[in-house]
């Protein structure tokens, strides 16, 4: 079946099935058939995992292993960081991030037109790359205003990101306490990755074998026998008094179902397990902010690879409405040498940073891309094949 798919002319491999062996024994036979094709293998289990370098060589010689959860895990760590945020995502090594926050009804800065933005908050190192509104996500210009109801994209250093926060009027309490629902992959990995915060974690998993597996792996995390949607168990295990509730099992409907219920009875904040994009928009609707999405993360691990162009990173946001690519500036290609306001890019698309050397830019028009720069570049879906083109290396230098 490779052979007749074509995979000695395929300059990639994507090896994303539900079953780690099935991906395995596909990168095998892709490195027998095609050695020089890269191989992006999706693995899950852990008694793979722990043979990383041996999978990386001969005979598999695996290039890149997708690990959706420990990814899915990367996230939820970014979010507990930047209580305020529904999503964040780093660029250059964390030193640039990219922050979903709602706007609500008393944000300061509703009804702010974004040409007026830097000299109401008085920051220039904060610029917002994206509005999503009713559904619909819009690449703004200085003429937009900021609505409640918003779910707007900003970018900023990682030293600027709390009191970015603080300028749309997010500035949240940090988490003490999180009751995790599941104790799969991504539940025992969170769980594992919280051991080493100052947080108070709880664990509910109702499959006895597994919760005597979580209560031997784990030191710190409480991990109590149960059904995460019995609402006296929740009550008695104080879900009111909790700052995030973290529904991971693996059925999306019984997490959202358990977010709400927890929500409703007081919990401060939902972490909701979702699986199908055509989800995001109903749950962003019943009031379930924060989301986390094994397959989102996968997705974004793949696009780093299959961009064109010298892409070092990739987010896609909302599902995948939109991408934020992290590149390195080529000597040849259609982006150096001339102002950002000039550059070949089609509407929807944004040049959102700038990093030189030890130096971050947040650029406007008239900023100028050199040669080796990384930039950061928001692009909504339809206009990513023009990006790519601008980012690749003109022919001719060859």
């Amino acid at each position: 079946m490779l052979e007749e798919a074509g995979i000695k002319a395929a300059d990639i491999l994507v090896a994303v099935t539900d079953s780690d062996e099935t991906n395995l024994v596909a990168a095998l036979f892709c490195n027998i058939l095609s050695p020089t094709t890269m191989k992006l293998v999706r693995i899950r289990g852990e008694e793979y995992l722990s043979h990383e370098e041996a999978l990386n060589g001969p005979p598999y010689a695996i290039d890149v292993i997708i690990n959706p959860e420990a990814e899915a895990v990367k996230k939820i760590e970014r979010l507990l960081e930047l209580p305020g945020a529904v999503d964040v995502g780093e660029f250059a090594e964390g030193r640039i991030k990219v922050i979903g926050i709602r706007l609500d009804s008393d944000s300061p800065v509703l009804g702010t037109k974004l040409i007026a933005l830097r000299e109401k908050t008085g920051s220039k190192q904060i610029l917002v790359a994206a509005i999503n509104r009713d559904e619909e996500l819009i690449v703004p210009s200085g003429k937009d205003e900021l609505l409640e109801g918003d779910l707007i994209y900003l970018v900023s250093e990682e030293k600027n990101a709390e009191d970015a926060l603080k300028i749309f009027g997010k500035q949240d309490e940090s988490f003490k306490k999180i009751l995790i629902v599941g104790g799969g992959n991504l539940g025992f990995k969170l769980a594992k990755a919280l051991e080493g915060y100052p947080i108070h974690t709880k664990l509910i998993e109702k499959d006895v074998a597994r919760c005597n597996m979580l209560a031997e792996a784990l030191d710190k995390v409480v991990v109590l026998l149960g059904d995460g949607s019995d609402k006296e168990l929740l009550r008695e295990e104080n879900v009111q008094s909790m700052d995030l509730i973290a529904t991971l099992t693996e059925d999306e409907e019984t997490n959202i179902l358990i977010s709400l219920l927890a929500k409703q009875m007081g919990a401060r904040k939902a972490l909701t397990r979702i699986s199908k994009f055509s989800y995001l928009p109903l749950v962003s609707a019943i009031g379930l902010e924060h989301v986390v999405s094994s397959r989102l993360a996968a997705v974004n691990t793949v696009l780093q690879y299959i961009r064109r162009g010298r892409v070092l990173s990739a987010m896609a946001l909302k599902g995948e409405a939109a991408e934020v690519i992290e590149a390195v500036a080529l000597e040849t290609s259609d982006i150096v040498g001339k102002p950002i306001s000039q550059i070949p890019f089609p509407k929807g698309a944004l040049v959102v940073a700038i990093i030189r050397g030890d130096q971050v830019i947040v650029p406007t028009g008239d900023s100028t891309i050199l040669p080796q720069d990384r930039i950061v570049v928001f692009a909504a879906r339809k206009t990513i094949p023009q990006v790519e083109k601008a980012l690749m290396v003109k022919l001719e230098y060859f």
